[in-house]
Formats: structure tokens, C-alpha cells, sequence
């Protein structure tokens, strides 16, 4: 309680002095607007209607490039866990797909796929598939050898062992990948939008940018950070039931 507090008070500093600033005439609005200013732009984007549409595209983008990049990297990662020879095959090539700047990647998965939604997701969906892909990983190389020796003993075969030992036993890694591409779902979403989305919150910052609304630009901003937290709060309550329902069992 005295740490939300704390940041509370923080935050309220921080945007009292940024307010007298701006006020004191020594920056100009077009360059950084006061707080005040950034609320009343949000306000007018809320009660007008026009922020839902664009909020609904990122959270629609957002979830579906999740999804994708969540199946791929947690398949990926149980695939070239229980085979190794084919993890020492493709991994190189695994490592090497994420190191391409996934904004150039933009103008190729436009001729690809066109502008609008499909290249925001795929951009989005290779941004997710490394932290799943690179935790699941390290989390099915956790299970101690004298469980799986245990197991094989007890005779349980490749797809038991996998689901009632590793996939518990990686769990808490996994679910820590998984709060890792959630943020990285949102950051994905909104640049895809900057290269080619026609709506959403990236698209609608691009337009902002194209008429020096400096204030709009903030007030999305806002609207983007407080996605984020929604998302990331809801996936750490996610991850505690999950977690506490495996520790009864």
C-alpha cells in the first residue's frame, strides 16, 4: 500500500512540474504540451468516439498476433525440446529469423499480404514467438534426470512424460515467457501499424505526427501504456491461478 502510494505521489510531482513548465512559457506547446492539455485531447477522443474504433483494431491485432506467436514458439519449443538432433539442425535458423529487425520486414509483408490487418499480425506473431520459443526451451530442460529416469522406469512413455512431468515442471518459465510477449504483443501491434496499418492506435499516431498534433500523439500514448498494464496485470493473475492450481494438485 505505502509503495502504490509512493508512486502515486510520484506520479503527481512529476506532472505538476511538467505542467508549471509548460505553463512558465519556456517550451512551446506545439513541441510539448501541458498534461492538461494531453487530458482534455483524450477526453475529446473518448467522448467523441473516435479512440474505440482505433482501440478495438490494436486490441484485435494484439491478440491474434498472441495467439499465433504463442502456438508457434510453445510448439517450436516442445518440438526441438523432445528431438535434439533437429534442435541442433534449425536453431541457427531460429536465431537468425529474430534477428531481423522485425520493422523491415514492414514494407515486404505489405507486397506479401497487402496493407491492413494480416501484416500487423504476422509482424506481431514474430515478435511473440521468441520468448515463448526461447523459455519453453529452458523450461523443459529443468526436469531433473532422476525424474525422467524415474518415469522411464515407471514406464510412461514420450507423451506422458512430456505431459506429466516437463510441462509442469516448465510451467512457471513458460508462463514468464508468456508475460514477456504479452508486452511485446502491444509493441508489435503498434509498430505494424506504423508501417502499414490504415486504423489503430500506431495508425492513429502516424496521423497525428502528419498535422503536428503533439498533444494527440501524448494522449495515445497514454491509451497504449494503460493497454499494457491492463494486459500485463490480467496475464499475472492468469499465471498465479494457473500455478496455484498445479501446487494443489
Amino acid at each position: 500500500m505505502r509503495t502504490r502510494l509512493a508512486s502515486a505521489l510520484l506520479l503527481a510531482a512529476l506532472l505538476i512540474a511538467w505542467e508549471a513548465w509548460c505553463r512558465s512559457g519556456r517550451v512551446s506547446a506545439l513541441v510539448l504540451p501541458a498534461p492538461s492539455a494531453v487530458a482534455g485531447t483524450l477526453w475529446g477522443e473518448i467522448a467523441s468516439g473516435r479512440l474505440w474504433p482505433h482501440l478495438r483494431v490494436t486490441a484485435s491485432e494484439m491478440a491474434l498476433g498472441l495467439l499465433a506467436g504463442t502456438v508457434l514458439g510453445l510448439g517450436a519449443g516442445i518440438l526441438l525440446s523432445e528431438w535434439p538432433s533437429l534442435h541442433r539442425v534449425l536453431r541457427p535458423y531460429v536465431l537468425a529469423s529474430q534477428l531481423v529487425p522485425k520493422l523491415a520486414l514492414g514494407p515486404l509483408l505489405i507486397l506479401w499480404f497487402g496493407f491492413g490487418l494480416t501484416p500487423t499480425v504476422v509482424i506481431t506473431a514474430l515478435v511473440c514467438f521468441f520468448p515463448l520459443f526461447e523459455n519453453t526451451l529452458t523450461g523443459l530442460a529443468q526436469v531433473e534426470p532422476g525424474q525422467r529416469e524415474l518415469f522411464r522406469m515407471l514406464g510412461a512413455g514420450r507423451v506422458q512424460t512430456l505431459l506429466r512431468l516437463k510441462l509442469p515442471t516448465a510451467l512457471p518459465v513458460i508462463l514468464a515467457g508468456f508475460r514477456v510477449a504479452i508486452v511485446l504483443a502491444l509493441v508489435g501491434a503498434v509498430v505494424g501499424e506504423f508501417v502499414g496499418g490504415r486504423q489503430g492506435l500506431g495508425a492513429s499516431i502516424i496521423a497525428a505526427q502528419s498535422v503536428m498534433d503533439s498533444s494527440l500523439i501524448l494522449a495515445l500514448f497514454v491509451v497504449i501504456t494503460a493497454l499494457g498494464m491492463a494486459v500485463y496485470e490480467a496475464a499475472r493473475g492468469l499465471e498465479s491461478l494457473i500455478l496455484r492450481r498445479y501446487a494443489r494438485d
